[in-house]
């Protein structure tokens, strides 16, 4: 049989994809590694120093310092020139990479999707996505729609385009590809039904979810404009954190056009007042900031991503997090209601089956409320309509995606 061999650009798209692949994951274990000799220097020093164990230490107090040691004195003496070494020396192999890789820097940007890269690149933003925008990691990813795994080409699509859209917006760690859970995707199922063309957004879910949103309403507009024939509709779908970015959109979307499309709006387990488990990990944050033995392990803490910050309690915009840092305890959320013109629907699940005590604490994620967007404070509640809210027994957090009892709730909302 003869070979069948991929077009030229084919294979330049894939090489350049791994080149920037390759030097994303070069820059982060230069980072990490740099990361880990100052956690090891900051404890060193204050062992040397034989501080009380429970002594507060004030670190935003002290000064910092550019080698990320969170203001804790570095050590002295030979330790501390034999880490300084260490530092200087891994900025230097930093250096060294990039330049090295340099030359490639015009073909990064036609690195190819792929179904087994997108998942792990998107997980890896959930985690360090803000980290990965402030070093320029070619590894980030930008906010972009997307079609069967790839950029969207609206113009491609011609006359014969469908006058309405839904688009699904992924979760936390998550991918456009998560949305084929099991054989199952919500969105090319509901499309279908729905006569709509399926758009699927694709985003570093590690940064802010004010950022999300800004840059989520700015590509809606452009997808207005782009739309080779005049859209009557927009249906959002959104999972998980998804719900908030979409959310945060329309509070952003001043003198646009694009939020006078959308005409119903779907949470599938959206944490819209937060997750307990990232207030936990903020309290684990606070108690071990109160020993000096124990504070440089703050910064482990500290790796996880803007964007698992902002879930503590569902910041939607900039000034949610602002003033205090990411890292505060108080809720100083704005009250963001949902536009009037608008129905919008909530799922939540919980682990358990009904009437097993328990059950409605939620999905091992996110709590019952806070997915059907209840607050015990008015102004904050989204005030769904009990015939625009469902709770599934016995569906994980992630099984929101393919569960025939939730596609068949969709349907029969947005149908």
């Amino acid at each position: 049989m003869p070979h069948h061999h991929p077009p030229h650009g084919h294979g330049r798209r894939a090489r350049a994809g791994l080149v920037a692949d390759t030097r994303g994951g070069l820059k982060l274990v230069v980072d990490g590694t740099r990361h880990v000799t100052g956690l090891v220097e900051a404890l060193h020093g204050q062992i040397q120093r034989l501080a009380p164990p429970l002594r507060r230490v004030d670190i935003a107090a002290a000064p910092s310092r550019p080698d990320d040691s969170d203001g804790l004195p570095p050590a002295r003496g030979l330790t501390g020139l034999v880490y300084r070494s260490i530092q200087g020396s891994m900025r230097r192999v930093g250096d060294g990479l990039d330049g090295l890789l340099a030359p490639f820097d015009g073909a990064l940007a036609s690195g190819e999707a792929s179904p087994r890269r997108d998942p792990l690149v998107a997980a890896l933003n959930g985690v360090l996505g803000d980290h990965l925008v402030r070093s320029d990691n070619p590894l980030a990813i930008p906010m972009q729609l997307r079609q069967h795994g790839q950029p969207l080409d609206a113009g491609a699509l011609g006359p014969d385009a469908p006058r309405r859209v839904l688009l699904l917006v992924h979760g936390l760690c998550m991918s456009d590809i998560g949305w084929r859970r099991n054989g199952h995707d919500h969105g090319e199922l509901l499309a279908r039904a729905l006569g709509a063309a399926p758009v699927y957004v694709f985003y570093n879910s590690g940064r802010h979810i004010s950022d999300n949103g800004r840059a989520l309403a700015d590509a809606l507009e452009q997808l207005l404009a782009d739309w080779p024939v005049p859209l009557d509709e927009i249906i959002i779908v959104g999972h998980s954190m998804g719900g908030l970015v979409a959310r945060s959109a329309l509070a952003q979307a001043q003198g646009q056009r694009w939020p006078q499309k959308v005409r119903k709006l779907v949470f599938l387990g959206t944490p819209h007042h937060g997750a307990p488990l990232e207030r936990a990990g903020n309290w684990l944050h606070r108690v071990m900031d109160m020993s000096p033995y124990a504070a440089p392990f703050t910064r482990l803490s500290r790796l996880r991503s803007e964007g698992i910050t902002d879930l503590r309690h569902g910041n939607l915009l900039a000034a949610d997090w602002q003033g205090e840092g990411r890292f505060q305890h108080a809720d100083r959320r704005k009250p963001v209601p949902l536009p009037a013109h608008l129905q919008a629907f909530a799922v939540a699940s919980t682990a358990g089956a009904p009437g097993i005590a328990g059950s409605l604490l939620g999905d091992g994620l996110v709590p019952v409320d806070s997915a059907l967007g209840r607050h015990k404070r008015r102004a904050l509640d989204l005030g769904l309509p009990a015939s625009q809210q469902w709770v599934g027994h016995g569906i994980s957090h992630l099984d929101l995606l393919c569960d025939p009892a939730v596609y068949r709730k969709l349907l029969a909302w947005l149908g």
